[in-house]
């Protein structure tokens, strides 16, 4: 062989050698970089690469938290919203609705084939009829009749037994909660009198879930196979204060790195800022909590003054109704046992026309679509940001998205019914209070 060609060939595995070197080490750098550029996008969320959840009921939390940049650069504050509407049944309270029915099936209270009752302006009742199957139980919905009717729809396509009921106060036999806590005890009695007509003797009463048979049912929604029934009273069960204690307040702090200087958000149960609140103090007691209070509710007296009415009100008898405030499933003129549990430092009040122009405001600048209750919130976060000055992070609850407000809080004829037409090109809708 020529020594030129022994030459060429040397040279030419050299090259090759070179080459081969030279691309294995550009893989392990692009693996290496890529590994740590994942590290670096994931630290501050709760949730990095996970294997499949086990069904539905494991897609629930673990919700992104977002800037919001339009309030962010206004404000000079970092407002972070946490997207609750990403939760499988499409709001915050799908973290209340499994809390609620897991503590009930634990203690005996709920069984395999019962029925969760509620009364609900919408959300918690579409999440309790989006998880009650995954447990093998079903879902019986009291509803005031003035909620969009988009959500009876919903409950309706999901399985639930709706009853639409005109909303009275809380004090009144028919209020819509009331009647919801009416339901499972009727399924109880139903189920009761089942179980007798399949003894061969009688004995003496019997209990199932804590009720004991005496008579007859009144109702004739639940099916006779019927195991019997549970309500679920989410503004009085602290299952509601413990989803939120537990689970969202925990990946707040997290998502944020526990850099955070305040939480804001409105309350119907209570259980989200009461939950909230009390964790992130907890972790640090200079975070802030605040409150945003609609129209019609007399929490915000309640915090800044002490009482909830003035001496012409009686206690339970001022009635919220959609003269009081178009937004939903916020606000409220009792003090529920969620609501005790919050740790607040002030309150704000919030109006209607704030609550709708800001939700088209956030549609046009950020692409968010989002209820009425979310919009809400999002006003709290800027008047918290505009009391508190530039520089801090707050972080607000995005509860669910504008997809069940299509009805009311984006018809264009309903919203002109009560002059809120919107108008605004910026923020200047924004009442300085």
């Amino acid at each position: 062989m020529a020594p030129g060609t022994v030459t060429a060939r040397a040279t030419g595995a050299i090259i090759a050698a070179i080459s081969v070197s030279m691309v294995l080490f550009s893989y392990l750098l692009r693996k290496h970089h890529s590994k740590d550029h994942s590290r670096k996008n994931t630290k501050s969320f709760s949730v990095s690469k996970k294997c499949p959840t086990n069904g539905l009921v494991g897609a629930i939390g673990n919700t992104p938290l977002i800037r919001i940049n339009s309030l962010s650069e206004a404000t000079g504050c970092e407002i972070l919203g946490k997207c609750e509407f990403l939760n499988p049944g499409g709001s915050v309270k799908d973290r209340v609705a499994v809390k609620i029915i897991e503590e009930a099936l634990e203690s005996g209270k709920l069984v395999e084939g019962g029925v969760v009752t509620e009364g609900s302006a919408g959300s918690t009742a579409i999440s309790l009829a989006t998880v009650a199957p995954a447990y093998g139980c079903k879902c019986h919905v009291v509803i005031p009749d003035d909620a969009a009717i988009e959500k009876s729809q919903i409950l309706e396509a999901l399985g639930a037994h709706v009853e639409r009921v005109r909303p009275v106060s809380i004090t009144h036999r028919d209020h819509f909660v009331n009647i919801a806590r009416r339901r499972a005890a009727e399924a109880n009695e139903l189920a009761l009198k089942n179980k007798k007509e399949e003894q061969l003797f009688v004995g003496d009463k019997e209990q199932i879930n804590g009720h004991i048979y005496e008579g007859e049912t009144q109702d004739s929604s639940f099916s006779s196979n019927c195991k019997g029934g549970f309500f679920a009273d989410q503004f009085e069960n602290l299952a509601n204060y413990r989803a939120h204690y537990e689970g969202t307040g925990p990946e707040i702090w997290e998502q944020t790195g526990g850099c955070i200087d305040a939480f804001v958000a409105a309350a119907g149960t209570g259980g989200t800022v009461a939950g909230v609140s009390n964790f992130l103090q907890e972790k640090n007691p200079n975070v802030r909590c605040f409150l945003i209070d609609p129209p019609g509710s007399g929490l915000f007296n309640k915090v800044t003054r002490g009482v909830m009415y003035t001496k012409e009100e009686a206690e339970g008898r001022r009635l919220k109704n959609p003269f009081d405030t178009i937004t939903e499933g916020i606000g409220i003129n009792r003090l529920t046992q969620n609501f005790l549990m919050a740790k607040l430092d002030g309150a704000f009040r919030g109006t209607d026309r704030e609550a709708v122009e800001m939700s088209r405001y956030l549609l046009k600048n950020d692409g968010l679509f989002l209820g009425s209750s979310s919009a809400m919130n999002c006003v709290g976060a800027v008047k918290v940001a505009q009391s508190i000055g530039p520089g801090n992070t707050i972080v607000t609850i995005l509860c669910d998205s504008g997809m069940r407000h299509l009805s009311k809080f984006f018809s264009a004829e309903y919203l002109s019914q009560y002059d809120l037409t919107p108008k605004a090109t910026g923020l200047e809708f924004l009442e300085s209070r």
